[in-house]
């Protein structure tokens, strides 16, 4: 339990981190108090649009700090591990961007230290949260389209912007582009199928565009199979225009198609459907809120206030988090050995 409101600290300011500082600002409740990033130019961006808020370099001056409840990281992907052991050390708790880390042992750490310091660690898996992609789990859960048996989780996009220092481009930090981008749709394919348990194997096939840089694929699709029979398909490319997103989803009894399409992946303006046939008719739903993650971001936000206060799991937690990780892991396994990959519960 906390008092009000829920003190933030932000390690890493780009230009997602700075979303995420906006967003604390904006929640009822929540209360900024702190960034820390390495990099000059971001400190000067911070400082800049958070006057009051005490800017630091070393994410560790941050972490010690008493008035800090909770360090939300949003640094490169290599650093999470780091940042949040430090953190779970100094006895916070923890909102973690994607991926939670770089390999399972990392992950596995990360929830030990949290539950030997009963802290509490929500991921940012933010489309869970969304009136889009939300919904559709609404309406699986609701037994629409009966038991689903398959589902399509496609992301048509612009190629990466770099980040500071070009650290997305660079393996080595950021683990591969499987980790950066699809650990979403994996983790929407998982919640989705939910009720056919945990994927069982996968066979994935990727390439790239990247001069000299293979290991950085552009292009990658995954077919994720289920005891039951049901399966997955995840598919992505970042060699091409805008920001388009699709789910599909077949059951037993009907389906579900859901789209979301913006000239960016943070416009405020997108556009967005959602169709559902139950067996005998087909129907666009009302949206009740414009779906998107700069939104979806502040969802977040409110959401984690409200877990963290009352005790309330989160809408990702660890384990989710450590599932998405191991789901792309196995993918990405799948794409070098050119084979099916068997999934064993992490």
């Amino acid at each position: 339990m906390f008092n009000s409101p829920l003190r933030f600290g932000v390690v890493g300011f780009g230009a997602w981190g700075r979303h995420h500082a906006a967003a604390i600002t904006k929640t009822n409740d929540a209360e900024l108090v702190a960034i820390a990033d390495s990099c000059e130019q971001a400190r000067t961006d911070a400082h800049a649009m958070h006057p009051d808020v005490p800017i630091m370099a070393d994410f560790r001056d941050l972490v010690v700090r008493d008035h800090v409840d909770v360090v939300d990281i949003v640094a490169p992907n290599h650093l999470h591990h780091s940042v949040a052991m430090a953190a779970l050390d100094a006895g916070k708790h923890l909102l973690l961007e994607k991926p939670m880390c770089l390999s399972l042992d990392e992950c596995n750490a990360v929830l030990r230290r949290a539950q030997e310091a009963n802290r509490q660690v929500a991921l940012v898996h933010q489309f869970r949260l969304s009136s889009l992609w939300g919904r559709v789990k609404e309406l699986i859960d609701d037994g629409v389209i009966g038991v689903p048996q398959y589902a399509l989780i496609e992301l048509s996009r612009n190629p990466y912007r770099r980040g500071c220092d070009g650290w997305r481009f660079d393996v080595e930090r950021v683990g591969d582009w499987i980790l950066e981008e699809p650990i979403h749709f994996f983790d929407l394919a998982r919640w989705y199928l939910q009720s056919a348990g945990n994927p069982v194997s996968v066979y994935a096939v990727a390439n790239s565009r990247q001069p000299g840089h293979p290991e950085l694929q552009d292009n990658c699709s995954a077919i994720l199979h289920f005891a039951n029979g049901s399966y997955a398909v995840v598919s992505q490319t970042l060699a091409a225009f805008e920001h388009h997103q699709t789910a599909k989803l077949a059951g037993t009894k009907g389906a579900i198609w859901a789209t979301w399409s913006g000239a960016m992946d943070r416009t405020e303006q997108p556009t967005f459907s959602l169709k559902v046939f139950d067996g005998a008719r087909l129907k666009e739903l009302p949206i009740a809120r414009t779906p998107g993650e700069l939104f979806e971001l502040e969802d977040q936000i409110k959401m984690l206030v409200d877990a963290f206060r009352h005790g309330k799991p989160p809408s990702c937690d660890a384990e989710d988090g450590r599932w998405a990780v191991h789901l792309c892991l196995a993918a990405q396994q799948s794409v070098d050995s050119q084979s099916i990959v068997q999934i064993i519960d992490p």
